[in-house]
């Protein structure tokens, strides 16, 4: 049988050790739930915009949609069934024919600290170095710690941690979920909590993207969905929507599950840290998109005009 005759499904993903594990685990899933070899699964890689551009923060160049971009149009152009993302990137709104079809179960969303030269975000000293590409996490350590310097620190996991290693930068801040999954949490000084730092939208989250047209493709993922998930990333993506969030905005928010209810928290922050507003909302399971929506409207009239410019 033809390479070509095996494959029953092609998955699009970024290159990185990180995107790699997640589509791996993607392709196990769905070749359990199909019954079928991993190998009738294709893993498709895709360079984009955001692996090749490495010197400048995202925010300067499109934000972080140009982690998915490339591999949207794969998607759109029929090269690929299923795009693979990590959920905190994906942009706000998906490319019209394109639709998250399903999560599969959440990662812990939390943030960890990571130095070599202190035990806690708190111990750091005055005017020490932070580095990280987020601009949520310098907004959020910025209004903890005027006092940090923080800069821009791209590239991939391992790339980061060995920069730190360097010593070009005094700490920094990463999601738990790529260290757990990349089997680095030793490499974790402190895991900060929810209250400490609100995680960003989707994190610890693997997004299964799909084109709306493609019923059989759609049917295949609902069998690796897990419900909970999906319906706190749609709170959550819905706060975000209601809020025109991008890379260039600090935006944190995060939605948990329990039974039929959700439970949401969302912040908004000036880049310096200097102002933020936050909100809590809860309700229905059913209504999730709803609760976020209704959050971010919230926090955009008591931030004002202006305050995303």
């Amino acid at each position: 049988m033809t390479q070509s005759a095996a494959t029953i499904l092609r998955i699009g993903t970024r290159g990185s050790p990180l995107a790699l594990v997640q589509a791996r685990t993607v392709r196990a899933l769905l070749a359990a739930a199909m019954q079928v070899d991993e190998e009738r699964i294709e893993l498709i890689i895709i360079r984009t915009s955001g692996d090749a551009i490495q010197d400048r923060p995202l925010a300067e160049v499109g934000g972080k949609g140009l982690f998915t971009k490339e591999i949207e149009e794969a998607l759109l152009g029929g090269h690929v069934d299923v795009a693979v993302h990590s959920s905190k990137d994906m942009p706000t709104f998906s490319q019209a024919g394109l639709m998250l079809a399903a999560c599969l179960e959440r990662e812990d969303p939390r943030d960890v600290f990571i130095s070599r030269k202190a035990k806690s975000f708190a111990d750091l000293p005055r005017g020490a170095t932070l580095g990280t590409a987020s601009l949520r996490r310098q907004a959020i350590a910025k209004r903890l710690r005027p006092d940090l310097n923080v800069v821009p620190l791209r590239g991939y996991v391992e790339t980061r941690l060995r920069k730190l290693d360097a010593g070009e930068v005094d700490a920094t801040l990463l999601a738990l979920a790529g260290l757990r999954r990349l089997g680095l949490t030793e490499h974790a000084t402190r895991v900060m909590s929810i209250d400490e730092f609100l995680p960003a939208v989707g994190q610890g989250a693997i997004g299964l993207e799909a084109r709306e047209s493609d019923t059989r493709t759609r049917e295949i993922l609902s069998r690796v969905d897990h419900a909970d998930t999906s319906a706190a990333v749609a709170c959550e993506r819905a706060f975000l929507a209601e809020l025109d969030g991008s890379c260039k905005t600090p935006i944190a928010g995060h939605a948990t599950i329990t039974d039929d209810s959700v439970q949401f928290r969302g912040l908004i922050a000036r880049p310096d840290g200097a102002a933020a507003h936050d909100i809590a909302g809860t309700g229905h399971r059913q209504d999730a998109a709803a609760i976020g929506a209704d959050a971010g409207r919230e926090l955009k009239h008591r931030s004002g005009p202006g305050f995303f410019d």
